[in-house]
């Protein structure tokens, strides 16, 4: 288990599951170090894509979150991460994934099963969490067509989940110290597109 004196550092902890892990690491009392290219107020300075800050970043942590996506591929800036945490003391990992990825044939998801393999062939102990799509990203696929006369819905389904519930997952991987890939977290329903897509409407008027 990790030890709970140990700050735990949150890559990507500004975005949405990044915010929901910090503040519930925050919320029990856990020191908490969120990177950012930005070195905004309560965060630490650090560039994934360059490496500068990083390592300054990982001194003394007990526990990795990687968050951080590029919206591309997070192949580099994952093994950027995964090589200064082996030579800054070596703290645990837990990465957040997607289910699926070893099932869909999209770029992005290479980029991410790539991250996972090179986190998992790494002198880090780790934990992987694939998790199925937010809900906030569903309501995106839907509100950035706000201005067209119709609403197109991919020909799939999704099983949503609740950002909170997969931030509370981790904390509990990180707890208890599971290591390797835990089980697949995915919301209580799957739903069409379609469906989603009328219930946003519905919604929204």
């Amino acid at each position: 288990m990790t030890s709970p004196s140990a700050p735990v550092l949150v890559t990507g902890g500004t975005g949405s599951l990044g915010r929901a892990v910090v503040r519930q690491l925050r919320a029990r009392g856990d020191e908490v170090r969120v990177l950012s290219r930005s070195g905004a107020p309560d965060t630490v300075r650090g560039d994934l894509e360059t490496g500068e800050g990083v390592e300054a970043a990982l001194d003394g942590v007990g526990a990795v979150m990687h968050l951080a996506t590029t919206n591309r591929d997070d192949t580099e800036i994952t093994r950027r991460l995964v090589r200064l945490a082996e030579h800054s003391g070596r703290p645990r990992m837990l990465y957040s994934s997607i289910v699926g990825i070893d099932r869909i044939p999209l770029a992005y998801y290479g980029g991410k099963r790539a991250s996972e393999r090179m986190i998992a062939e790494s002198r880090l102990r780790w934990t992987t969490l694939r998790s199925t799509q937010f809900h906030n990203f569903v309501e995106t696929l839907f509100s950035v067509q706000r201005f067209s006369p119709v609403v197109f819905a991919p020909a799939f389904s999704f099983q949503p989940v609740s950002v909170d519930d997969v931030a509370a997952r981790l904390i509990e991987l990180l707890d208890d110290d599971v290591l390797g890939i835990a089980p697949d977290i995915g919301g209580p329903e799957v739903r069409t597109a379609r469906d989603l897509a009328r219930a946003w409407l519905a919604a929204r008027g």
